[in-house]
Order: C-alpha cells, then sequence, then structure tokens
C-alpha cells in the first residue's frame, strides 16, 4: 500500500543563507514555498545559523561561552524565523506543521510509529510538515550518553544529529518514493576540483552492485560545505539503505526548482535501480 508520500527532501542551513550578505536567501524560501505541497514531508536545516545571523544582526556580536548553550540559544532564536519564512512562502491553502524531533524518538518502536503516523496524516489533511532536528534542548554530552546506553541494547542506533541523516531516516519511515537532498553543490563530483566531472546518474541492478558504486564514490569524497558539516561523504553513507532498497535519491544544489531536479532538467545526482 502506497503511503501517499511522493518526497522527502532536506535544504542544508548554506543553501539557505546569502554567505556573502549574512543574511537569510529569501529567494530560496520563495522557490520552495511554491513547489512544497501536501504529500511532501520537508526537512530543513538553518535553525541554529539562522539564528546566528539574527543575534549578530541585532546585537552586533556573536554569542561566547559553552558551545552547546550558544547553539542552543541560536537555535531557539533561528527556529522561529525559520518556520515563519516556510509559513510566509508556502500556498496559503497548505496548512504548515512543526515537527522538532530528536534522535530518541527514532530509536523507539513506539515513538517512531506516532510520527510516522502523524507525517502521513499531514499528507491526507492538506498539510506541508517541517522537520527539524531540536537543537534547542540537544546537550552533547547527554546526547553521546543516550546514545551509548541505546548502542548497548540495540545492533542499529539512529543519531539523526545530521538532518541529511534525518531526511534519510524519515524517508524510509514514511515509504517515499523518492529522497532529495539540497545542498550548495550540484551534486557529487568524481573529482571534487573539477566541476565537469559531475556524476549524473548512478544505477544499478540490485541493492548490492549500488552499494559498491556508492562506496567507490565515497573514495573520493573530501571536505565539506562548513566547519562542523560531514560533506559529501557523509551524505552518501546516509542515503545508502534508501538508495539500496530501490528509492530514488537525488541530491542537487538548491538554486533550482525541486521539479527540475526531479525531471532531470537541472543537474544533480541520480541513485536508482533498474
Amino acid at each position: 500500500m502506497e503511503s501517499g508520500i511522493s518526497l522527502v527532501g532536506k535544504i542544508g542551513s548554506m543553501a539557505l543563507i546569502r554567505r556573502e550578505d549574512g543574511d537569510i536567501d529569501y529567494n530560496i524560501f520563495s522557490r520552495l514555498g511554491s513547489e512544497l505541497k501536501p504529500g511532501m514531508v520537508w526537512v530543513s536545516s538553518g535553525a541554529v545559523e539562522i539564528g546566528r545571523l539574527d543575534y549578530v544582526k541585532r546585537a552586533g556580536r556573536e554569542l561566547t561561552g559553552d558551545a552547546d548553550e550558544i547553539k542552543s540559544d541560536y537555535a531557539a532564536q533561528g527556529q522561529t524565523i525559520l518556520m515563519e519564512n516556510y509559513r510566509r512562502f508556502i500556498r496559503p491553502e497548505y496548512a504548515v506543521r512543526q515537527f522538532l524531533v530528536e534522535h530518541t524518538h527514532f530509536n523507539s518502536r513506539m515513538e517512531r510509529q506516532f510520527i510516522r503516523r502523524a507525517l502521513l496524516r499531514c499528507a491526507s489533511q492538506g498539510a506541508v510538515p517541517i522537520v527539524n532536528y531540536n537543537d534547542t534542548v540537544a546537550y552533547e554530552e547527554i546526547r553521546k550518553m543516550e546514545l551509548m546506553q541505546l548502542r548497548d541494547k540495540a545492533q542499529d542506533v539512529v543519531e539523526c544529529v545530521d538532518n541529511d541523516e534525518m531526511a534519510a531516516v524519515v524517508a524510509q519511515l514514511v515509504g517515499a518514493k523518492t529522497l532529495l537532498i539540497l545542498t550548495s553543490a550540484d551534486g557529487i563530483y568524481a573529482d571534487p576540483a573539477d566541476p565537469s566531472t559531475l556524476v549524473r546518474e548512478v544505477e544499478a541492478a540490485d541493492g548490492e552492485e549500488m552499494e559498491r558504486k556508492i562506496r567507490a564514490l565515497q573514495d573520493h569524497c573530501v571536505g565539506a560545505s562548513r566547519a562542523g558539516a560531514n560533506g559529501a561523504r557523509a551524505k552518501l553513507e546516509y542515503i545508502l539503505p534508501c538508495a539500496r532498497a530501490g528509492m530514488v535519491v537525488l541530491i542537487g544544489n538548491a538554486r533550482y526548482r525541486i521539479s527540475e531536479l526531479l525531471s532531470g532538467a537541472a543537474p544533480g545526482t541520480r541513485f536508482s535501480l533498474r
């Protein structure tokens, strides 16, 4: 039975801002808002970085002190702005619902199923869900302790601190047809230093062949868009279970429309089974 979820998409923090101006890129929000609709689940980074930019704009300086506390404070400030902009640009006939989740929710069968049902209801109730990790209450030492305890009890543990992983986990949870990862790059490159080596298509006959091809791509991946980001290698690791299971996975640049990336009119990297 189909879930009614055609797409789970994710956009990174750096794709939502104009770095040279230290401000939000409202054109990105406008473009996304014109295409997001019920039947899609949108995983959005950006709360921490947008909160930082907003604080600097108002106070004229960055926060100093404990790193976890600073991240929490920026996230609390940025989350309201993030959701304000999604609500502003998503078509007015659609409801917008916020889901702030943590790793513990996906490592509990009961909570995982509760989230699944809530996301599926959005599709039938005319709502667009915006999902983000709840950085406002995330404390690194507690998180590490909780994950250690979970690993003692279970073989597979979901961390979900990286929203690429969050998107892949959500896509599997709701049975999405397509997973779309939007970044500030056009996709995955055979040679990261050479834009002409963009890998446009990764096809495989089965899951095992897909895994071999993704592992080979990972050998070429270096660097990340910002400090603390895991970069292309981690993206490939997170999307591997989706691509291996037969879900169509696309990695592309946020400057293009969702429809352009899905149709192949815009450059990107597409993973699919034949």
